[in-house]
């Protein structure tokens, strides 16, 4: 079975893309959907975070994102503390959800917004990228959700370049709006039925 990592900057539409692979029958993992889910039900992460963090990172059984968000996004040391914790909780919880797609699975998704950051690539045998124009990028999240185009530069200005993400790469999608999704989609599931 062909592991296939999925990344993309805020609003090159890499969740329009994976919706894409899922309709045509590949599983897909949402890394970023899990880890949220893992913060909330992971004994073990939650006592790891407890532990690094404070008590007060939890509001009951939930974290409590905004004062976890201000203690690890004010500081380099504590984000990657964070991430040193989460990530590796995270790989394990894909890993057991690989061994359960049924016999036969040619291959998965792993969409991941942070593919390469978080060393995740490494742990594929393909790596996709989906990249899209500033300006496109921007009317998209704006559109979606309903924040100034300042706040999403700032954000875009966070992230690795589009640049970067090719060079890393194996395969780009390009999700301008004039171009052909679905072909370039349809074309990356045929290669990869046929590896």
């Amino acid at each position: 079975m062909i592991i296939a990592g999925l990344t993309g900057g805020i609003g090159s539409g890499k969740s329009t893309i994976a919706d894409i692979f899922a309709h045509l029958g590949a599983p897909v993992y949402n890394a970023d959907f899990y880890a949220k889910w893992l913060l909330n039900n992971s004994a073990e992460l939650k006592d790891k975070l407890i532990k690094a963090f404070g008590s007060e990172i939890y509001d009951g059984n939930r974290i409590d994102k905004k004062h976890f968000a201000s203690i690890i996004f004010s500081d380099k040391e504590k984000l990657a503390l964070s991430n040193s914790i989460i990530h590796p909780v995270v790989f394990n919880h894909f890993n057991e959800w690989v061994k359960n797609q049924p016999n036969g699975t040619k291959y998965v998704i792993k969409e991941s917004a942070i593919l390469f950051e978080s060393g995740a690539d490494k742990l594929t045998d393909v790596s996709i990228t989906v990249v899209a124009d500033k300006a496109t990028r921007i009317e998209r999240v704006c559109k979606r959700d309903n924040v100034s185009e300042e706040l999403v530069l700032d954000r875009i200005n966070n992230q690795m370049t589009d640049k970067e993400r090719i060079n890393l790469a194996d395969i780009t999608i390009d999700n301008n709006n004039n171009m052909m999704i679905v072909e370039q989609v349809l074309k990356i599931h045929e290669q990869l039925i046929r590896r």
